[in-house]
Formats: C-alpha cells, structure tokens, sequence
C-alpha cells in the first residue's frame, strides 16, 4: 500500500479522516458510490470539501493510487469528482488508480481550487 507523503490525515479540528495509517489484515475496504443528499450537515460537507481541496493540491489531474486514503471519504466522491483513471478497475485494491474529474471538481466544490483555503 502506497503512502502518500504530505497528504492531510485529517480535516483538522475534527474527527474526520482522510488517510489510514495501515493496511487491513481482511483487504481494502471496497469503493462505492455513495450519495449525497442536500440535507447533509455542514461538517460533513466541509470534510468533503477540505477532502477535495487535498487532492486537487496533492495531485491535480494526474491519476494516483488509492494507498491509503480513507475509503469512507473517497466513497462520497467516488464516480463524481474522483473516477477510475484504468480499465479495468479494481474497487477492492489499494493499487487501483484514481483521478479528480477537474470539470464536475470545480463546480461541485470551486473553493477546493483557492490554494489560499485552508481547511
């Protein structure tokens, strides 16, 4: 499992986790697509938000390995902004290799593009 150096563990002030720091003994966790619905509370949508605004400073439009982010937090942004970067992909894989949807990034989150935002 790759570590991805520099990458937040955490919105900061809270609970929410954005990387782990091992490997599970059972495997990754799989990627799902989880919905977001209007009603969710504001902390949750800023951990979305700070998460976001991690990737698109950490790698930008370049495809990366999953290693060991969250994959609680990449399921909220799966199949939107962050989308399989190979074919096939493997959603139980710590190998598989993501990429941030720059264009739905942008309007579903446009602060994550402020470098100056700090979470």
């Amino acid at each position: 499992m790759e570590k991805h150096k520099g990458f937040p563990s955490r919105l900061p002030g809270t609970d929410y986790q954005f990387t782990i720091r091992r490997a599970a003994k059972e495997g990754p966790t799989k990627l799902i697509r989880r919905e977001r619905y209007a009603d969710r509370r504001p902390p949750d949508r800023r951990a979305d938000e700070g998460f976001m605004w991690a990737l698109v400073q950490h790698f930008g439009a370049d495809p990366f390995p999953r290693g060991n982010l969250d994959a609680g937090r990449l399921s909220w942004v799966f199949g939107r902004e962050v989308v399989p970067a190979e074919e096939p992909f493997d959603p139980e894989s710590y190998d598989s290799l993501l990429q941030v949807d720059m264009a739905r990034a942008r309007v579903s989150f446009p602060s994550a593009f402020d470098p100056d935002w700090a979470p």
